[in-house]
């Protein structure tokens, strides 16, 4: 299924290390792209990707 072009996108970015955190918390860092510090991504704006976002909201900042 092609993303439409209005689908927004939301930009995250790994500010705190992974380190010593829940072996759930670096797999959700894992499962959204990120494994460096300041590494950027882009995911859609999807329920799914909040939840995991609410997770590991201490170690990431999202635009």
């Amino acid at each position: 299924m092609a993303r439409k072009k209005k689908d927004k996108m939301l930009k995250i970015t790994l500010v705190r290390s992974p380190h010593g955190r829940s072996q759930p918390q670096r797999r959700t860092l894992e499962a959204l792209g990120l494994r460096k510090i300041n590494q950027m991504v882009e995911r859609p704006d999807h329920p799914s990707v909040m939840g995991m976002i609410e997770r590991v909201k201490h170690l990431v900042e999202v635009e």
